[in-house]
């Protein structure tokens, strides 16, 4: 099976993860965990996890230190064989390096800005280059020094695609259309992210959030976003 679908595991809920992956499965293979349940379980509860259910693994830990520690933090976590992980751009080449060392086997995902940046909130920061200019700039670095793959708002995907043919581009930021844009200020529907060159789009809240009717409505939605994007 695949899916451009990664379904973010937002919950610090052991069994409610496991009901999103039971419910999903058939459609998506691609799960997010970030630090929110990471921090609270670890590792071997997401490999009880992956044993249970076997899926592709998205660790987004956003990654973000002097190179060596980066280093270490990643051969901590190998074991569980993600196949993406995430470390944050701006860490600087020998950081992703480092990181891209300590786990051979899996994809380096290198975050740039983050969604939920507008353009004066990124500049109040002391940027002086724009966000579509800064995300250019620190993913030719991180492709450079080893990452595979990059995470972008939907609005960069494009521009990305044409820095790399190769590289795999994850879209957080996406709501299906009519859905609350909670804390994401650079957002795009599925489809068309999808269409400005990104492979995958990260998705919770907008599937996530139909658990709380019934299993059935949240099969539903995964179905009408596939449908979406593959029309």
């Amino acid at each position: 099976m695949s899916s451009p679908i990664i379904l973010a595991l937002d919950t610090k809920d052991v069994e409610v993860a496991a009901n999103w992956i039971e419910i999903s499965r058939d459609s998506i293979n691609h799960y997010k965990i970030g630090l929110e349940f990471f921090l609270k379980h670890g590792v071997s509860t997401i490999k009880e996890l992956k044993k249970r259910f076997d899926f592709e693994l998205f660790l987004d830990l956003k990654l973000y230190d002097i190179p060596n520690t980066v280093k270490g933090a990643v051969e901590s976590i190998a074991d569980l064989s993600p196949k993406f992980l995430t470390v944050h751009a701006a860490g600087g080449a020998a950081m992703i390096k480092s990181a891209c060392s300590a786990l051979p086997n899996g994809s380096i995902t290198a975050v740039t800005v983050l969604t939920s940046f507008t353009e004066d909130a990124f500049a109040n920061l002391g940027y002086k280059s724009s966000i579509e200019n800064t995300v250019k700039m620190w993913a030719k670095s991180a492709i450079d020094a080893g990452a595979t793959s990059i995470v972008c708002s939907p609005f960069e995907a494009a521009m990305i695609r044409q820095i790399s043919d190769s590289i795999t581009i994850i879209t957080p930021g996406v709501r299906v259309e009519g859905d609350d844009v909670g804390d994401q200020a650079r957002v795009m529907t599925p489809k068309m992210a999808i269409t400005n060159g990104a492979d995958f789009v990260v998705i919770g809240r907008s599937i996530t959030s139909q658990w709380n009717e019934s299993a059935t409505a949240m099969q539903s939605k995964i179905s009408t976003i596939l449908e979406s994007i593959n029309n």
